[in-house]
């Protein structure tokens, strides 16, 4: 069983803004945002992304914030010491459970994902891009995550420089990490769409972002809207409650959280605009995919005067987003194992980083050894999918949308309204945010994440309960 043990708190509120936004930040929004955007139509998906972000996301960042602060542990930890106080069932501490071991197993992956993005800094200040073409470009990336031994060793860099961070506790290692990272972000990010827009594909990239195009939205518009906007901030992995432990009792978590999930949206379409404008610029395909940022952004660096630079700048950014995110999903974990074994930081964060990374090598291996092996074959689902992609899959349809529901459902009905308005610090029961946000809890977040749910096990399902068949 966990024991509590002491938790020190954000040195301000600054501190806590930029761990929140930095765990909000991450590839998702820099690496999937903008192929997700791609394919999907462009402008009328950014719509409707906004709106179902600030209808589902938002609410639940600020339940996740709320739960971590009246526990004041792990998540985990939090949610025992909630139950006993409120004399609630132990069964919803299953939702910390679900959310620290989907954000382990999240690490364990996105590690690799994150030494990807390494890897290409050196590749783009190597001048690697320059004369790419989508064969070429192809070609590259395809040999280096087929090489095991080389994915391996950058896969180990992420994760010890992530291990390096969290070893040295809250304000010596995350604060400081995060003060440094998320302005060098926002900088590199202002700085790419400050070049992007002086080039000639910027014009066509703002028009396919900002023109609302109805006619390609489908139920899997909608459907994928309100996923990226639930899993791009970050929510139900238990990241939010570890931050929300550490947060004084007079900072505003509604105030805070609007600002968590403004900041997120603003870096999803600030990298459709840095990445675009080069897209359109170099005749390139918009909806290329995952591929877009390996594969298809380099030949247009490679093809720029100022590529060497501009590629870096680029991958450093992306590099930069995946660790502040990183940090985030390790520290949950971290934060329960001292609790439960009362060791160390320094021996926690190299238990369960080493634990992650080691769980790593199993993604590794399905871009090569174990491409062809699919572990849920047998069993007659995901038949065509790889180590990656059931970690990715079980994760993201499964345990998030779970957790997410639960979070809504504990927060909305489970605890009483006056134990969440002294939560949240709020004097008027009847102010119109505190209603707006319960009617989401209760409501419209339960049933959107189902729909997301749904829509990933289900899809031909919930296709045919669309308007057309979800044409």
């Amino acid at each position: 069983m966990a024991v509590s043990v002491a938790r020190e708190h954000w040195s301000s509120r600054f501190a806590f803004l930029m761990a929140a936004i930095g765990s909000a930040v991450g590839l998702g929004n820099i690496w999937r945002f903008p192929f997700v955007t791609g394919e999907n139509g462009g402008g009328a998906f950014i719509l409707i992304y906004l709106i179902t972000t600030t209808c589902i996301a938002l609410p639940i960042v600020i339940a996740e914030v709320m739960l971590g602060r009246m526990g004041g542990q792990s998540p985990i930890g939090s949610l025992m010491q909630i139950t006993r106080k409120h004399k609630k069932s132990v069964f919803w501490v299953l939702m910390a459970w679900g959310g620290t071991l989907g954000a382990f197993v999240v690490l364990s992956y996105y590690s690799v994902i994150g030494g990807w993005a390494l890897k290409y800094v050196t590749l783009a200040a190597s001048g690697t891009f320059g004369n790419l073409n989508g064969e070429s470009s192809g070609e590259i990336f395809g040999a280096f995550i087929g090489d095991p031994m080389a994915l391996i060793g950058w896969h180990t860099l992420f994760m010890g420089i992530n291990i390096g961070i969290v070893i040295w506790g809250l304000h010596k290692g995350i604060e400081r990490a995060v003060v440094f990272l998320m302005p060098l972000l926002f900088v590199l990010l202002v700085g790419m769409v400050f070049y992007a827009a002086s080039t000639p594909g910027f014009e066509r990239a703002v028009d396919f972002l900002f023109t609302f195009d109805f006619s390609k939205v489908t139920s899997n518009t909608f459907l994928m809207a309100i996923g990226q906007g639930f899993f791009s901030v970050s929510v139900a992995l238990g990241a939010m409650m570890t931050y929300g432990a550490y947060l004084d009792e007079d900072v505003s978590i509604q105030n805070s959280a609007i600002i968590i999930v403004i900041a997120d949206t603003g870096v999803a379409i600030l990298a459709g605009l840095a990445v675009f404008p080069l897209v359109f610029s170099f005749a390139l395909e918009p909806s290329a995919g995952p591929g877009l940022i390996f594969v298809t952004v380099p030949i247009a660096f490679g093809q720029m005067d100022a590529g060497l630079l501009v590629g870096t700048a680029f991958f450093v950014l992306l590099s930069v987003a995946a660790v502040t995110s990183a940090i985030s999903l390790l520290e949950p974990a971290v934060a329960y194992m001292e609790e439960a074994l009362t060791w160390s930081r320094k021996a926690t964060a190299i238990l369960v980083g080493g634990a992650a990374w080691t769980l790593g090598i199993a993604s590794v291996l399905s871009f090569s050894d174990w491409s062809d092996f699919y572990p849920l074959a047998p069993l007659g689902v995901l038949v065509n999918q790889t180590v990656f992609d059931v970690f990715d899959f079980i994760v993201t349809s499964w345990v998030q949308p779970g957790v997410g529901i639960m979070m809504a459902i504990f927060a909305g009905w489970v605890l009483s309204r006056e134990t969440v308005l002294d939560a949240l610090n709020a004097n008027d029961p009847n102010a119109l945010w505190f209603r707006a946000w319960l009617f989401a809890v209760r409501v419209v977040c339960p049933i959107a994440v189902l729909l997301v749910f749904a829509g990933a096990v289900w899809p031909d399902f919930v296709a045919s309960m669309m308007p057309n068949g979800g044409e």
